[in-house]
């Protein structure tokens, strides 16, 4: 379902889209990729010029090569369209920084001291907070769970709380009547 329309008037200043793909690679690694685009729909004034109505102010990318287990083993930043040429672009090796993090272990919060201000792009580092999940679901399916092991995806979103009434009638096997502490 989507959002109801609005009553009230409105006119499109900015358009954001970010996109995530996962492959799955011919060597038994992942790559997980980060495309950020920032568009305007007008012409807009930069300290460093004019962007034109409809041509980016951002085209950004973000590569993160994984293991089976959600390690990084490589990471590759770049900043294609920036406002601020031989500025915004200095600061992609820095996220080499990422290679050993783990995706699904403390993996924000490592971004955020690794990254964090200044540190890098604010840009691309909101773009890394998606990389779990774009990983997560790039291995649905590709990745084999064991038997007896809990599904990755049952307490970590309220839909699938092991009380819920949905694991109840998904998942009957790890259905809890309590409510998970």
């Amino acid at each position: 379902m989507s959002l109801p329309v609005t009553e009230v008037e409105r006119e499109l200043l900015h358009t954001r889209r970010v996109r995530y793909e996962g492959y799955k690679r011919a060597d038994g690694l992942w790559d997980i990729e980060g495309h950020l685009t920032d568009i305007k729909n007008h012409d807009f004034h930069l300290a460093t010029g004019v962007r034109r109505a409809g041509q980016p102010v951002h085209s950004m990318w973000l590569r993160l090569t994984i293991d089976r287990k959600f390690n990084i083993v490589d990471a590759v930043a770049s900043s294609e369209v920036v406002p601020y040429p031989d500025g915004c672009e200095a600061i992609a090796p820095a996220y080499r920084c990422l290679v050993g993090l783990n995706l699904v272990r403390n993996f924000r919060k490592s971004v955020r001291d690794l990254l964090g201000g200044v540190r890098g792009c604010t840009h691309l580092t909101e773009m890394l907070a998606g990389m779990p999940t774009a990983a997560i679901q790039s291995f649905a399916g590709e990745v084999k769970q064991e038997e007896n092991q809990k599904p990755f995806q049952l307490d970590q979103c309220h839909a699938l709380e092991t009380s819920t009434e949905t694991v109840r009638r998904w998942y009957p096997k790890w259905y809890r009547k309590e409510k998970t502490a």
